[in-house]
């Protein structure tokens, strides 16, 4: 099984406007999404419009314009963001067709075939509700957040030097 950054992407993303419209009541936008997790914008257009395809999120176009969630939280399950975005979770060379050997069923089918559905069941029983809770997603939320901030604070500091060197006193 192999689970591309596609996968991994879409439910960090998601889980990012999730944390944020947590936090606030406006629209987040894929260029605050891409800052904080360090996902190009335009890979991000591509996933959002799969992830708004499938009725996960809405958007909403103009100056304050972005994503929200088009569900509750607990209603978005990991297993559903993977597969909107065309990945799967199959650890079956054969993706199922049984003809990993030769064009026949291998020795061990039966078992990557286990594991694959076990690992779907798992992922379609975590919801965005239930990694909010975990451990770790808040503190690592919080030193995203305030590390972007740092970032723009630089860039002002930067934009006024430059300003001021441009137009000596």
């Amino acid at each position: 099984m192999r689970l591309t950054t596609r996968g991994r992407y879409a439910v960090t993303a998601l889980l990012d406007l999730a944390l944020q419209t947590s936090q606030q009541d406006s629209a987040v936008s894929l260029s605050d999404i891409a800052k904080r997790q360090s996902i190009s914008i335009s890979y991000l257009e591509q996933l959002f419009s799969k992830l708004r395809k499938r009725g996960l999120v809405t958007s909403i176009r103009g100056a304050a314009g972005g994503y929200y969630l088009a569900k509750p939280l607990n209603e978005i399950d990991v297993m559903s963001i993977i597969s909107a975005v065309d990945e799967s979770v199959n650890a079956m060379q054969c993706e199922g067709r049984g003809d990993c050997q030769g064009g026949t069923m291998c020795l061990t089918h039966d078992l990557w075939c286990a594991l694959s559905n076990h690992i779907e069941q798992y992922l379609k029983n975590i919801t965005l509700a239930q990694l909010l809770d975990m451990e770790n997603v808040q503190s690592v939320s919080e030193r995203q957040h305030t590390s972007t901030k740092e970032v723009s604070i630089k860039d002002i500091n930067t934009i006024t030097l430059s300003n001021s060197e441009a137009n000596p006193a």
